[in-house]
């Protein structure tokens, strides 16, 4: 199976190695047998999204994001039709922010964001820096990752993440994060998050394989130092989870 990357921005949107998730997913397909070919789009660039089988942008500054939301809005048709028909995608950070309806800064300013979604992204002069822990119900293991960012989130009615054990979600302390809906994935967790959690890294490649009618093969490679990895931090979180 031939799968084409769409990669948004890889050097405007690159804050923590934000990268690395599209070569954690290219490294994947690659194990299970497929071809890859990743497409980065740059501002001004041209694409052809009708390609595409996974979309991808990672975080930013909030100052990156709103310059990249400026390229970004004229591909919002395209993008809402490929989400429609089932088409993955991960937004991480602060790209998420640029898939609902509006981004409002601390200065009072605001932009449109993308309308993918119907959330609304209000950033404020509090940063909050933290880890997080929680569950997802797309399966059983927990969530790991890292949050930097200024912004809360309302209006998100299917959350990526329906509960925290340590960590701030999208408005609130160990409320709901993120956003999922159909193969459209989103999340404020950045680190990458792909590579710091191997389940969600194999959800990911399902939902690519579910777009062509496919399932995952049954043998499927195994990372044994990425598995160790998150083995070791998801126990250091659910710790200090248990402990507060």
């Amino acid at each position: 199976m031939e799968v084409r990357i769409i990669h948004f921005y890889p050097r405007l949107m690159d804050l923590y190695g934000s990268r690395a998730n599209v070569l954690a997913l290219e490294r994947y397909l690659k194990l299970l047998g497929c071809g890859v070919t990743v497409e980065t789009v740059v501002p001004g660039g041209g694409a052809d999204l009708s390609r595409g089988d996974f979309f991808y942008m990672g975080a930013g500054t909030e100052r990156s994001a709103r310059a990249a939301m400026e390229d970004f809005a004229r591909f919002g048709g395209r993008l809402k039709e490929a989400a429609q028909d089932g088409a993955a995608m991960l937004f991480a950070g602060t790209a998420m922010d640029l898939i609902g309806t509006t981004v409002r800064e601390a200065d009072g300013s605001a932009y449109d964001a993308l309308g993918l979604a119907s959330f609304v992204t209000e950033h404020g002069r509090r940063r909050i820096v933290e880890d997080v822990y929680g569950h997802t119900d797309l399966y059983p293991e927990a969530v790991v990752g890292f949050m930097n960012k200024c912004g809360v989130v309302t209006g998100v009615e299917t959350p990526l993440l329906t509960g925290l054990e340590l960590g701030f979600g999208n408005e609130r302390e160990r409320g709901p994060e993120g956003f999922h809906w159909k193969n459209v994935f989103a999340s404020q967790l950045t680190g990458p998050l792909l590579v710091k959690n191997p389940k969600l890294l194999e959800t990911v490649a399902a939902a690519v394989y579910a777009r062509r009618g496919k399932p995952l093969p049954v043998d499927r490679p195994a990372d044994p130092w990425a598995e160790k990895a998150y083995a070791v931090t998801e126990e250091e979180l659910r710790a200090r989870a248990q402990a507060k």
